[in-house]
């Protein structure tokens, strides 16, 4: 394989500023809205009124090294607790939330342009699930700050993605249009059902039309980033005393759960017929893996095979023309290979997370060891320029 120069990274981060939801906030909300308080000497947030514990401490200062829990997922060799495996923790860095600086990093990572999502946000729609409007209110005031400090296409190399949050179907729309009116290159939703009073439905179903509707005319990617997905309500069946906290999780979760949430969304997907609805549309699930998609493949299948007619063309064809994956810098890619096209994967490094890679060109000459030249220039490059519509 030889090493590819620069790299298009899928699934960067940012670790949000203290006023990433407050700056813009809506002061009506009140305690519906995001808020900071002091608890036991710590800087917490509130979060429709609740303490919020989806990341330990939201100021993310300290914050764990990139990468540091690389071989803990790699089989965890030395046998170490999660805590033990996050190692010593470090003052943050200005490249986590400095857009000039960051750009310098890049270069210095032989990273060309990369894809920007949420630390912290993707735990926040689950925690106003009751409460829609305020949910909408949050998510502007959320992409607006975005906007300001990192830019949805800044000099066309950092291109940050906003969070459209799904529980107002008519807010929804109305984000979308707004932050494409600004510039947005891709959106974020959350990959799971979305709750509603009584129950939940269906992202997929009708009601949201306008939102998905809007993004295939406007060509805009929807990306599907891992989150808090609500599937707590699976752990909760099983083990409804759980004493779980941001750092540590019970062994049956990772069990339960594991895939469950992504292969759902994109089963929905499939089955509520919306790329009938809407033959433009493209997603891309990113920070899922992939080892989810050969189950979901087969499942489709068979769903084909026992009702004959009731979709317009064979599911799994549906899938691989209209969804793209960023694997885990852990998952077999060469075998993914046999079964998913090359043109729809993506690489995502997860930098700077602790579950990510130690540096982006890992994904590279460790998960990419051994696949074919032109494939390697497809998945950490060109697929994402072709998918973005952006100039090579």
């Amino acid at each position: 394989m030889a090493a590819t120069s620069t790299i298009f990274d899928f699934d960067n981060h940012y670790y949000e500023a203290e006023d990433a939801f407050t700056r813009y906030g809506d002061r009506s909300l009140r305690s519906r809205g995001v808020r900071w308080t002091e608890l036991d000497g710590r800087r917490r947030l509130l979060i429709g009124g609740k303490l919020n514990s989806y990341v330990a401490n939201p100021t993310f200062d300290p914050v764990a090294k990139p990468g540091s829990l690389y071989d803990w997922y790699r089989g965890n060799p030395a046998q170490q607790t999660i805590v033990e495996a996050f190692g010593e923790l470090e003052p943050i860095r200005p490249e986590y939330r400095d857009r000039d600086v960051r750009l310098e990093v890049m270069d210095d990572q032989g990273v060309s342009r990369s894809l920007l999502f949420p630390t912290l946000g993707v735990g926040v729609e689950d925690a106003l699930r009751d409460d829609p409007e305020a949910a909408a209110l949050v998510f502007t005031a959320f992409n607006r700050w975005l906007q300001d400090d990192w830019g949805y296409a800044y000099q066309d190399r950092i291109f940050a993605v906003p969070y459209i949050q799904l529980l107002d179907p008519q807010a929804a729309a109305a984000e979308l249009r707004r932050v494409l009116d600004e510039g947005a290159v891709a959106v974020n939703v959350r990959n799971a059902p979305v709750p509603i009073q009584g129950g939940y439905r269906s992202p997929f179903d009708p009601v949201y039309d306008a939102f998905w509707g809007l993004a295939a005319e406007a060509d805009v990617v929807v990306a599907t980033h891992a989150g808090n997905d609500g599937y707590d309500a699976l752990i909760q069946m099983w083990e409804p005393s759980a004493a779980e906290s941001s750092l540590f999780r019970s062994p049956l979760r990772g069990v339960v759960t594991k895939n469950r949430a992504v292969s759902d969304f994109y089963a929905a997907a499939v089955c509520h017929r919306v790329f009938d609805r809407f033959p433009g549309l493209r997603v891309a699930s990113v920070e899922n893996g992939a080892s989810w998609i050969p189950d979901l493949l087969h499942r489709l299948d068979d769903a084909a095979n026992r009702n004959p007619g009731y979709f317009s063309q064979h599911p799994t064809e549906t899938f691989g023309e209209h969804v793209w994956v960023t694997p885990f810098w852990e998952d077999d890619v060469i075998g993914l290979l046999d079964i998913v096209r090359s043109d729809r994967l993506l690489l995502g490094s997860d930098w700077p997370h602790a579950e990510g890679t130690r540096e982006p060109m890992e994904f590279v000459t460790g998960t990419l060891a051994g696949v074919a030249d032109d494939i390697v220039q497809q998945i950490a490059r060109d697929n994402a320029v072709a998918l973005l519509g952006l100039t090579a």
